[in-house]
């Protein structure tokens, strides 16, 4: 209202001063009567006409841009501003908002969309998914999460955590009564209209865990099989030349000869799957660690002092003590020196061994050899490319790093050519 009467103020200012003087003119100079009077009915028409149109001028525009602010501000985007022109500032004002109340619909239509398919993929997916808020009152849980509980979800949404008896769940632990099964439990924050939400996603991988089972079996049985038929193929023709040597009459001059060449294969390969046998009940029965504090430098040292084969430099710290099983964990280091030794003694190249404490323990053994060709089955059971290896060191070892909390790795430098095998262990 002030806006207005200020504008009406103005124009009345403008307007009184040129009817004065019109005035003045009329009734001051030699002008007739009829046209004195003609000129104030003129001039108080013109006033009556700026007080009474003048204001609903300026009212209109104004209260168009007021109702299409209102629209904006209550998320009603279907009202729009007609027959307006970019040719005034208050035109250009109204179309603008215009624009903006498009921007603003098209925006608020994806925000539905996207809403609408996350609320598909929540009720669809199998990961049990829910929210708590700052009371520990449960405030989302998708149709997964629902079965879980075994509370409709009307019931459980508002109710404290220990009220529906998932309390456990925000201390990262599963709840009493939960199904059998191995639980991947993980938490995150997010913020919901400036409020801390506590999002909890519960998955059962018991099935990815057997199916992981069921490949490694597979790819065991595939390895063993190929390796007894390695064995027991040349085994049986040998075996049915040998009858059909002995059955012969009269025998051949040499009968002897080949048989004991035939023997002598047989003997060969038996001796082959008993290595064989042998490597595969190491696997089996690595014990348990017996950890005992273990100076890590001192043990690097004296692996590297058993391979004389090629140059080895070490670096870390002389004072870093590690938990672990000394004697497993020196067969391990034997293992990945030795494999580095052979792949720089191809290039003529020296291994580098370095270790460090930060949140844990690493220890890296750099090589300068020509690097992996690939690393697929690096840690397949009795895969080997070595000559008379039985495809066990590495998988010996990492089993060995697993068993003490820790990982091995084994890639190609990024720095250099050659591989890195990469030990960590707890600290």
């Amino acid at each position: 209202m002030m806006y207005q009467r200020r504008i009406v103020v103005t124009a009345l200012a403008a307007f009184v001063p040129s009817a004065i003087a019109v005035l003045l003119f009329a009734w001051s100079g030699g002008v007739s009567q009829r046209a004195q009077w003609t000129a104030t009915l003129v001039v108080a028409a013109g006033f009556v006409i700026l007080l009474l149109i003048l204001p609903d001028v300026i009212e209109y525009p104004l209260r168009t841009l007021s109702n299409l602010v209102t629209a904006l501000r209550e998320e009603d985007y279907s009202l729009r501003a007609r027959n307006v022109f970019r040719d005034d500032p208050v035109g250009d004002i109204l179309l603008e908002l215009n624009a903006l109340a498009d921007v603003m619909e098209s925006r608020k239509l994806e925000a539905l969309e996207a809403a609408a398919l996350l609320r598909a993929v929540l009720a669809e997916i199998d990961v049990a998914i829910f929210a708590f808020d700052a009371d520990s009152r449960l405030r989302l849980v998708n149709r997964a999460g629902e079965r879980l509980l075994g509370v409709p979800r009307e019931r459980a949404l508002g109710s404290a955590a220990a009220e529906i008896g998932v309390a456990d769940l925000l201390e990262q632990r599963m709840f009493p009564g939960a199904p059998a099964g191995r639980w991947d439990i993980r938490h995150s924050v997010f913020r919901e209209r400036g409020e801390s939400l506590t999002l909890v996603v519960v998955a059962d991988i018991t099935r990815a865990l057997r199916e992981e089972e069921a490949e490694a079996w597979r790819r065991i049985v595939r390895v063993i099989g190929h390796e007894l038929n390695n064995s027991l193929a040349p085994i049986r023709s040998i075996s049915t030349s040998i009858e059909q040597l002995v059955t012969r009459d009269p025998l051949p001059d040499d009968w002897q000869h080949d048989l004991m060449r035939g023997m002598r294969v047989i003997s060969s390969r038996t001796e082959a799957l008993t290595r064989f046998t042998r490597a595969y009940a190491q696997l089996a029965r690595l014990p348990e660690p017996r950890k005992r504090p273990v100076a890590l430098g001192d043990l690097v040292r004296r692996v590297a002092a058993l391979e004389t084969r090629v140059p080895i430099e070490l670096a870390g710290d002389p004072t870093l003590i590690v938990s672990a099983d000394e004697d497993q964990l020196e067969q391990l280091l034997i293992n990945i020196v030795r494999n580095a030794a052979e792949a720089s003694l191809d290039t003529a190249g020296r291994v580098h061994i370095e270790w460090h404490a930060r949140r844990a323990t690493e220890l890296l053994v750099l090589d300068e050899g020509a690097g992996l060709g690939g690393t697929a089955n690096l840690f397949v059971p009795f895969f080997t490319t070595k000559t008379g290896g039985t495809g066990i060191g590495l998988v010996l070892s990492r089993q060995i790093a697993e068993a003490h909390g820790g990982t091995l790795t084994l890639e190609n430098r990024t720095d250099a050519r050659g591989a890195v095998a990469r030990l960590t262990l707890p600290t």
